[in-house]
């Protein structure tokens, strides 16, 4: 089980599921700051017992991965896992946020990842949702995502 959350803030682009979304805001972090991406990250090392997304990718000032596209990191987890002979069996992912709506985007960001991934679109489970208002993500203060991975052996 992956988890991530990111602030939003103004003057940056807002990408989620890999792709970049129409908004009044952006995430702030060190990549491009895809919460989604992220969780899925985190999900997929959780599953192999390879730590987590930090760990790999860690956010120092300066580094390779300051302002990455998370696709990028996203493909580099893929193959820490398939060194270990593992490959992705499904993802099931929630993302929480008011506002920009999610619905009609998600048909693209599960092809977009499908493919970074190497796996059937269908293996790809995104919803979208709200917290009614409630609590930072209802005060459009942020983003968050939860991702589930499966992994099978090779």
């Amino acid at each position: 089980m992956g988890y991530d959350v990111h602030q939003l803030v103004p003057g940056r682009d807002l990408w989620i599921g890999g792709i970049k979304l129409e908004h009044t805001m952006g995430l702030l972090g060190h990549s491009d700051a895809d919460v989604l991406i992220h969780a899925i990250c985190d999900a997929i090392l959780g599953a192999a017992n390879l730590r987590d997304i930090g760990y790999h990718f860690p956010p120092k000032k300066g580094n390779e991965f300051e302002n990455i596209d998370s696709k990028i990191l996203l493909r580099k987890t893929i193959d820490l896992v398939a060194e270990k002979g593992y490959h992705i069996g499904n993802i099931d992912a929630t993302v929480c946020a008011e506002r920009p709506k999610l619905n009609p985007h998600i048909p693209q960001m599960q092809t977009t990842l499908a493919v970074v991934m190497g796996i059937d679109p269908d293996d790809i489970s995104i919803k979208a949702t709200t917290t009614e208002k409630l609590g930072f993500t209802g005060r459009e203060e942020g983003i968050s995502a939860y991702a589930v991975a499966l992994l099978q052996k090779d």
